[in-house]
């Protein structure tokens, strides 16, 4: 399957899973083997200030991460169920514009999973609007093993 059928795929999957993201309108914009990019919109996320709603951008980062987690066991031809067991989270600045969160696979070895075992994976994610560095998430997400694994 290629980088913009993953993507779709990955779309469908939160918007039926976790309905918060298509409230949200959460946008995976860009894939690749190593790298990851989202988006939403400001509209459906904005507070009193007329910027980002702070429990949107912790939303959008959490996704983000855990898209990256669907997106590597994807690749991995692995199953797994992927929760959020850390994080940490800094707001830099306000966000004003449409904001890219965007995270790095620094690899993980996802094949424990087939053996029935959890994989472990720390991930960070960076929220920018334009070039400007908005917000640093830094999480660990599990995945678990599933039944069919």
């Amino acid at each position: 399957m290629d980088e913009t059928q993953l993507l779709k795929q990955l779309r469908q999957t939160w918007y039926q899973t976790i309905p918060v993201s298509e409230f949200m309108q959460v946008m995976p914009l860009d894939f690749s083997a190593d790298s990851f990019s989202v988006t939403a919109p400001l509209a459906p996320n904005i507070n009193l200030h007329q910027t980002m709603f702070a429990g949107s951008v912790y939303t959008l980062m959490t996704l983000t991460g855990w898209g990256m987690m669907w997106l590597q066991q994807q690749l991995a031809g692995v199953e797994g169920d992927i929760v959020l067991a850390d994080a940490h989270i800094r707001y830099i600045a306000p966000i004003s514009e449409a904001p890219v969160a965007r995270t790095h696979w620094a690899g993980a070895d996802l094949s424990v999973l087939q053996r029935g075992k959890r994989a472990r994976v720390p991930l960070t994610i960076e929220l920018y609007c334009g070039d400007k560095l908005c917000a640093n998430f830094d999480a660990i997400f599990v995945s678990l093993p599933t039944k069919n694994s």
